[in-house]
């Protein structure tokens, strides 16, 4: 049951930490929410996943003051107030979504705040502190759909922490609570911090993980020999997923190494997941773009949950 505590918030006593963090960063899971269907179930997802990892929750309401296009014109009298009341009310909103989120699990702690800031230097602003920031894919309304999937983006190239992006709607899964934790794997820094994201997830979830290496390059240039090319390939991926294996005995791993373009893979399989984790850049040079250049085609591709892999 959830224990009722002031100003928007739920408390419960704090327990043991996990594999990933010994402490609990000041700001927990951070959720960037405007009211939209893609940021409700942001709210929900990230909810859920607090109630996981026993962090906080932090739900956060920002709006851009409004400037008339003539300095001539004067604001109009109120706007700032009606926008931060407006924003009180979403966030009354999404509290719910979250305490609804989490009936029958571990309690969390939630908080609520409007902030008159732009959304993209806010969030990575606070991304400093939060074991991970949470956003919509979409906000609302038509120009907002344009506007805040640029936010997602912001956020994601520019976080000091991991950045889960979700999308609106239920995702297209026979059984989500089963389904696998799919991680793109390409052996560079960022796929290390990656699997260390996935495999958490998966152990905590109780499901399996499947680990997708796909070999872009040698399908651009050459075309060695099936033996060759995919025995090089599970090797890496195997010294790649070592100590993970090592420090998440419980999480099952079907390896899955492929030839082809990791963006186009990753998509084909999101659809058997019930979350994507990715690096956000990889082995640097020209497959470095490429592979930043996935982990931003996954994001706005697929409908399952994505979380990119960001250093603090």
């Amino acid at each position: 049951m959830l224990k009722e505590g002031p100003a928007n918030s739920v408390f419960v006593t704090a327990t043991k930490g996990n594999k990933m963090s010994a402490t609990v960063k000041r700001y927990g899971i951070v959720v960037g929410v405007d009211g939209s269907g893609a940021s409700n179930a942001a709210v929900g997802w990230a909810a859920r996943d607090a109630a996981m990892r026993n962090v906080p929750l932090n739900l956060v309401y920002m709006f851009n003051l409004f400037v008339p296009t003539f300095p001539q014109i004067p604001m109009p009298t109120g706007v700032a107030v009606w926008q931060e009341e407006d924003g009180k009310k979403v966030l009354e909103q999404a509290v719910k979504i979250a305490e609804d989120a989490v009936k029958g699990h571990r309690a969390i702690t939630i908080a609520s705040e409007v902030k008159c800031s732009p959304p993209v230097p806010t969030l990575v602003e606070l991304s400093k502190e939060a074991e991970m920031v949470v956003v919509g894919s979409h906000g609302r309304g038509a120009l907002a759909r344009i506007v805040l999937g640029s936010v997602s983006s912001g956020v994601v190239r520019g976080a000091s922490c991991p950045v889960a992006v979700i999308h609106g709607g239920e995702p297209s899964m026979p059984h989500p609570e089963q389904a696998p934790v799919l991680l793109g794997v390409d052996c560079s820094p960022a796929s290390e911090l990656a699997a260390t994201i996935a495999f958490d997830e998966a152990s905590r979830r109780g499901v399996g993980l499947t680990a997708l290496h796909a070999w872009s390059d040698v399908a651009v240039f050459e075309r060695p020999p099936l033996e060759d090319w995919k025995s090089e390939a599970e090797r890496n991926l195997g010294e790649c997923l070592a100590g993970c294996l090592e420090s998440y005995p419980d999480v099952t791993v079907h390896r899955l190494v492929v030839l082809d373009h990791p963006g186009r893979e990753l998509i084909e399989e999101s659809h058997s997941a019930q979350l994507v984790v990715v690096g956000g850049h990889g082995r640097g040079g020209l497959t470095g773009m490429l592979l930043g250049s996935v982990s931003n085609a996954v994001v706005h591709s697929v409908r399952t949950p994505v979380i990119v892999a960001r250093p603090s």
